[in-house]
């Protein structure tokens, strides 16, 4: 099967957003009174904020009425804002650009599918939103990842079929939904995490251009 679109996660994909949601979470944690742990936000990866403060309520056994939730999720939200305020382009990863330049040298459409609802002003900070055709988010879905909905539409906006599509994920629940959409998954990070992917690299330091040129010619 030749690929004819790429499409790519943000936070820890693109940009390492990751420790920002991170960081929200562990301070809303401590004014509810518990610790949050790196560990624990492992399964934060690629979930929307709603899922991910019932998951941090049952962490920590807090009760809460529709209002306090509601104002959490408000809370939390405006604390990650504040620290990507301060983005710029030396948050992109290594060599991303390297192959963002070389799809778009090679006129290969390229879509976004992320679960943040901050992903078009995060792009704008980092100086990429250019390169992207379509950008879904958590402002286009309903359903969370391990569901394909966000890949599946971000298929649907480039004009490829979901099966001539590659999928770069750093979360399993991204991997599953790539999967469960016939599309190519390609796990970005730790292998013995990402255990469902097809292919799998630390970061893109590991992937060449001659990679990506076999997956588009094959």
């Amino acid at each position: 099967m030749v690929i004819k679109g790429f499409i790519f996660d943000l936070d820890g994909v693109i940009v390492d957003t990751a420790k920002y949601h991170y960081l929200a979470w562990k301070k809303l944690a401590n004014e509810l009174g518990f610790e949050f742990t790196e560990e624990q936000n492992e399964a934060f990866k690629g979930v929307s904020r709603k899922r991910c403060l019932q998951i941090l309520l049952e962490l920590g056994e807090v009760d809460a009425t529709q209002e306090q939730f509601d104002n959490w999720m408000i809370e939390k939200n405006e604390d990650y804002l504040s620290y990507i305020e301060e983005m710029d382009a030396s948050e992109i990863l290594p060599d991303v650009p390297k192959i963002l330049d070389f799809l778009k040298a090679n006129n290969i459409p390229m879509a976004l599918g992320s679960a943040s609802k901050n992903a078009i002003p995060i792009l704008k900070k980092v100086g990429l939103l250019s390169y992207f055709k379509v950008v879904v988010d958590g402002n286009n879905v309903t359903k969370a990842k391990p569901d394909p909905e966000v890949f599946l539409l971000a298929a649907k906006d480039i004009g490829v079929a979901p099966t001539e599509c590659v999928v770069f994920e750093d979360a399993l629940a991204g991997i599953q939904a790539a999967n469960t959409a016939g599309m190519v998954s390609i796990g970005i990070g730790d292998a013995t995490i990402l255990t469902e992917s097809q292919y799998n690299f630390n970061d893109f330091t590991e992937i060449s251009t001659d990679f990506i040129k076999q997956l588009t010619t094959n």
